[in-house]
């Protein structure tokens, strides 16, 4: 049976989930040969963790690519997306993704779009922490569409963001409403899922954002809401850890090769 190449960027607690996958043989269609991270030992400990693999924890992107992996997973940050898809597009290897708030950039959107039809690769943008991408492209593809996203989460999760103060420790309120493209910009790594949501209908200039910050509360609370002519439909997914980003990304894997698609 043919396999198909895979590399790992980003190697935290996410990446441990795909190689558990691995482990548990739920993606035998995929040979981890690559992991990368800014943190070497993490690269080798994910690299190490796969059973019966002799992926190389490589010591820079460009050596990973080097490489040409099938199939790069990718859970590191916006940041680290951009600075490497084009590059993999161009070069053969089509990316599974967790950070699609680089996406948000419709320059950036328009460039991978544009390089991966040229070099037939793909990107392929794993739902995270929510779901109904079915249902939301269809809604939007009927027209006169809109969408919401509104998210809870407890303050601790805020604390490297701008809106924090420590009166959210006892004290709920909305802390951020705007579109997904400014949602992005004010956290980088905790909206990505908004981005998602809003590439698969509305756009993320037009889909509205919320953030409501409550005291005590674990984990995140996402409610993405779709209206058009003729539907109405409300996705609610809450999620006590970010665990299941990771399983999206298998799914994500298993749906790229299954001979019945999702």
């Amino acid at each position: 049976m043919k396999k198909y190449t895979l590399a790992i960027v980003g190697c935290g607690k996410l990446a441990s989930i795909i190689v558990d996958a691995l482990n548990k043989d739920l993606l035998l269609d995929y040979e981890l040969i690559a992991t990368y991270s800014r943190t070497k030992a993490k690269a080798v400990h994910i690299a190490e963790k796969a059973k019966g693999s002799r992926a190389k924890a490589c010591d820079s992107m460009e050596e990973l690519l080097s490489l040409k992996p099938n199939y790069i997973v990718e859970t590191a940050s916006p940041a680290s997306l951009r600075e490497f898809a084009l590059t993999a597009l161009k070069g053969g290897s089509s990316i599974v993704t967790l950070s699609i708030g680089a996406l948000a950039d419709q320059k950036f959107y328009e460039e991978v779009q544009q390089v991966a039809r040229e070099n037939n690769t793909r990107m392929h943008l794993a739902s995270g922490a929510i779901g109904g991408f079915d249902v939301l492209r269809t809604a939007a593809l009927m027209g006169n569409c809109t969408a919401t996203f509104d998210t809870e989460k407890g303050p601790y999760s805020l604390r490297n963001s701008s809106v924090y103060d420590d009166a959210l420790q006892t004290e709920k309120r909305q802390v951020f409403k705007g579109d997904a493209v400014e949602a992005i910009a004010l956290f980088p790594t905790s909206v990505n899922v908004a981005v998602a949501a809003s590439l698969a209908s509305v756009g993320p200039e037009q889909m509205k954002v919320s953030m409501t910050s409550t005291p005590g509360f674990v984990g995140d609370n996402h409610r993405i809401e779709v209206k058009n002519d003729q539907v109405h439909a409300v996705i609610d997914v809450y999620s006590s850890t970010a665990q299941i980003a990771g399983w999206s990304v298998v799914n994500t894997l298993r749906n790229i090769t299954s001979p019945i698609a999702f």
